[in-house]
């Protein structure tokens, strides 16, 4: 006499051709809603700030050619990375939206990143944070971080 047992069995990727066996499936490791628009536009301008360095693309015209976008549009995507390191840790971790309307706007954080001045950009971004997240409190600290 056989015994047969079957069970379904979830693998997660630890690194570079490593698994690790999960009791959860991927639909439960992952978080639910979407990420900011405003977070996939910081990356965006990470990913093509290392286009550029690398030399995989020749200039900002190469960029706007190649995303068939105007030139203006790569220059305000690659002015998010003026901004102060804190201030984009804080955009990249921003809270997955469940639904409804974006709450942070790119074009609200464009005069942010026109600002010189780190510590005037901090300024700029708490208030803006208090201002769209009134029940969140916003932390004083250099992270800047949004908490509950």
């Amino acid at each position: 006499m056989s015994v047969r047992v079957e069970s379904k069995v979830h693998f997660t990727h630890v690194g570079k051709r490593q698994r690790k066996l999960s009791s959860k499936p991927l639909e439960e490791l992952t978080e639910s809603g979407r990420i900011p628009r405003i977070t996939r536009m910081l990356a965006l301008a990470h990913r093509f700030d290392r286009l550029i360095r690398e030399g995989t693309v020749v200039d900002q015209a190469d960029l706007a050619r190649l995303g068939h976008v105007s030139r203006a549009r790569v220059t305000q995507v690659l002015t998010l990375m003026q901004l102060a390191p804190d201030i984009q840790e804080a955009i990249l971790f921003l809270p997955r939206i469940q639904d409804g309307r974006e709450v942070i706007q790119e074009h609200e954080i464009r005069p942010i990143a026109y600002t010189p001045d780190w510590k005037d950009q901090r300024k700029a971004w708490v208030k803006l944070v208090e201002a769209k997240f009134p029940a969140r409190k916003v932390a004083r600290n250099a992270k800047h971080e949004i908490s509950d």
